[in-house]
């Protein structure tokens, strides 16, 4: 502002004295000059490209990516090299930022006379290869109707959403809706773990002949700690922060409408994962599968 108003008044008055009252230099303010002569510079003129690229990713994503995401949108989609730490720098120049989690309620009800199956995972969320550990919960979404309850089935390799059930009520029905849905998608072979917590539709007589039926290991970690169960708490986080918490449903049709679209048009096809390296849950999967096929290819030769 001061460079301006000497900039300004220069034909009028001596600059040096200017800059003298003003609290500035002479050579500043000659440096000051030289740049505005000369433009943006090549690296602003290449911060305001980088900007409207990121507006456009930050927008593709209905405003839920941050700076990591949107790094990997650039490097994968655009073929861009930048750092990620100048993109966040760009996006809140911009002010532009990511969603963020909250901590959400608990669904669980546990039966106490129930027999709960043992812990087979032991909070140890790795598989080498894809149908080896499902886990899987409840959540609900308010609407002006009541609730829509949520179940789903997660593929702890790839994190992908193999199965999901949608209902008015909690019922075991419910979580045998979305176990069938997973089975009738991915077709695993018998010893597929099925983890949850302790929640009387995981431990009904009704769930477990329908995991006996199908060659499912039924596992159960402890009520209320969400840790036994990280993986499906941590999509319930990102499903609320991204979708739940910005959107007010009147119908349950509208809810159920936008939870089909987020979990198979945006989730599983198309959502970053840090856990993939940045990949979505499908992309993770076809390169695994890719991969393989070349190693079996390489083995024939």
């Amino acid at each position: 502002m001061k460079f301006r108003l000497i900039h300004a008044e220069k034909d009028h008055h001596d600059v040096s004295l200017m800059a003298r009252v003003l609290g500035v230099s002479r050579q500043g303010y000659y440096a000051w000059a030289a740049r505005r002569r000369r433009g943006p510079s090549a690296r602003a003129r290449r911060d305001v490209e980088l900007t409207k690229q990121i507006r456009r990713h930050h927008q593709a994503s209905d405003e839920i990516y941050g700076a990591p995401r949107i790094h990997a949108d650039l490097r994968e989609l655009d073929g861009v090299r930048v750092g990620r730490k100048r993109v966040a720098r760009l996006m809140r120049a911009a002010g532009l930022a990511g969603v963020s989690r909250r901590r959400g309620c608990r669904t669980t009800i546990a039966d106490r006379r129930a027999v709960a199956p043992s812990d087979l995972v032991k909070r140890k969320f790795t598989a080498a290869e894809p149908n080896l550990i499902w886990t899987a919960d409840i959540t609900y979404v308010p609407t002006w109707q009541g609730f829509v309850y949520l179940a789903v089935v997660l593929d702890v390799f790839s994190r992908r959403i193999v199965g999901w059930a949608m209902a008015e009520h909690m019922r075991t029905e419910l979580v045998t809706d979305a176990l069938a849905m997973a089975l009738h998608q991915r077709r695993p072979e018998a010893g597929v773990i099925h983890h949850s917590d302790k929640g009387g539709q995981y431990t009904s007589i009704a769930f477990g002949q329908r995991c006996e039926r199908a060659g499912v290991r039924p596992s159960t970690g402890r009520t209320g700690t969400c840790f036994d169960n990280a993986i499906t708490e941590s999509f319930f986080a990102s499903l609320e922060c991204e979708l739940i918490d910005r959107r007010t449903f009147r119908t349950r049709s509208e809810a159920e409408r936008a939870l089909f679209s987020y979990i198979e048009g945006f989730y599983n096809p198309r959502r970053r994962h840090s856990a993939n390296g940045q990949l979505s849950p499908a992309e993770y999967e076809r390169r695994h599968a890719h991969k393989n096929t070349q190693d079996l290819n390489y083995a024939a030769a």
